[in-house]
């Protein structure tokens, strides 16, 4: 169903990456992400399609991921690039889509600037979660007496009953914000969700499709996840989250990432890990890199987008080649030695900071280079901002005093930019 429902906007998205890449006409002249006219006819005669269709499927494209909008220019989102070999990128889509059923289908212009548009907006979720318990149809007017509780539980928790003193009200003939018929935003806010495939509409009753139960049950899960954050970490920043979960086991580590991740949009999360990776704590970035192996393949064109980075380089690299399906064990590969030398230094000193002593010792087994010598060598050479700190901090750790010598020895070398 939701390969069916989004083929016509893939089609679209397959049509501007091919059309709209860098260097051709722009697929948005405004940086709004709209259609000019003349690409809107273009597509149009080339598809033959309207250009309402045209412009309707492009909406429809960039609200499910499929294509993104970069100043004047288009190229496809991960989901349209996995489109013919996962389904569970159209899936993806589509729930992103049935997210911004808002947006799908824009609010009547009377009622735009309206808080009750929002109010309608956040109590539809308890709205389509009575409709999947329903499992069948359920009266306009059963829906109606729910969403009436639920904004006036809203308007309740935000105290939107003034205190002190209030002047005498005055007469005026027009209606405020707040007077809208709920009955007309509930009736806009089901032909939405009809609208992004969510639920059938009509004869005065409202019934979920086989996709939208499952989306709410999708949601659902989600929020029990969220419920069960094992560290309470959950309304924490990435960072502090990362820092919670550093002394908690693998599996329970998971655990927590995926609590965090399910309480807020995949993307700002992405956002959020990615900058806390980019910060001076090694452990940190490593363990960013962990929470972003739970997110999965919406997280592909951020860390793609850093991977030149030269703090985050071997990280990504070896991210997005477990991305590509090559086993954990075999993803070094895809680092040159120097990359690989690089992420030594880093996670050496991620256990210099927050590891005991023998761990620092046997770091030492996991170097790429066969002797101490060459490791030294070329840790010197890397130009790691921790490398002195890191070679200072085995030395003290190492028992065999010859090889703590050694290693005193390329510290200070190092330090002063000796040979």
């Amino acid at each position: 169903m939701a390969r069916s429902g989004l083929a016509t906007a893939a089609r679209v998205a397959h049509w501007a990456d091919v059309a709209l890449r860098p260097g051709r006409d722009g697929a948005s002249p405004d940086g709004k992400g709209t259609l000019s006219d003349a690409t809107a006819e273009r597509a149009a005669q080339d598809l033959g399609l309207t250009v309402a269709q045209v412009r309707a499927d492009w909406d429809t494209a960039r609200l499910a991921g499929l294509i993104e909008v970069h100043g004047d220019s288009a190229r496809s989102g991960w989901r349209l690039r996995a489109w013919d070999r996962d389904d569970s990128a159209v899936l993806r889509g589509w729930v992103a889509l049935f997210d911004a059923w808002s947006l799908a289908h824009p609010e009547p212009e009377q009622h735009a600037h309206g808080s009750a548009v929002a109010d309608v907006v956040s109590a539809m979720p308890q709205v389509l979660s009575f409709l999947q318990l329903s499992a069948g149809p359920v009266p306009v007017e059963q829906l109606l007496d729910l969403l009436e509780q639920r904004v006036t539980e809203l308007r309740t928790e935000r105290c939107e009953i003034p205190y002190g003193p209030q002047p005498e009200p005055v007469a005026d003939t027009a209606a405020s914000a707040d007077d809208t018929p709920l009955a007309a935003l509930l009736d806009w806010a089901l032909h939405a969700l009809a609208s992004v495939g969510a639920l059938t509409y009509g004869d005065g009753q409202a019934t979920l499709t086989p996709l939208g139960n499952w989306a709410v049950w999708v949601k659902l899960e989600q929020i029990c996840v969220a419920a069960q954050s094992p560290a309470g970490n959950i309304e924490q920043s990435a960072e502090d989250m990362l820092r919670g979960c550093a002394q908690l086991r693998p599996n329970a580590a998971r655990d927590e990432y995926r609590a965090w991740l399910a309480a807020r949009p995949v993307g700002s999360a992405v956002t959020e890990l990615l900058d806390a990776a980019r910060g001076e704590d090694a452990l940190l970035r490593g363990l960013a890199f962990e929470a972003l192996r739970v997110v999965g393949a919406p997280a592909e064109p951020d860390v793609r987008a850093v991977h030149d980075a030269p703090t985050l380089r071997p990280y990504a690299l070896l991210w997005l080649a477990e991305h590509d399906g090559i086993d954990p064990e075999d993803a070094h590969e895809v680092l040159t030695r120097e990359e690989a030398t690089w992420l030594w230094v880093d996670t050496a000193a991620a256990v210099a900071d927050h590891g005991e002593a023998p761990m620092l010792v046997r770091h030492l087994e996991s170097a790429v280079q066969p002797t101490v010598p060459m490791l030294l060598d070329e840790v010197r050479a890397v130009g790691h901002p921790r490398t002195v700190q890191v070679l200072v901090a085995l030395a003290a750790a190492h028992p065999d005093p010859a090889l703590a010598k050694a290693v005193r020895r390329a510290a200070f070398q190092v330090h002063t930019g000796g040979s």
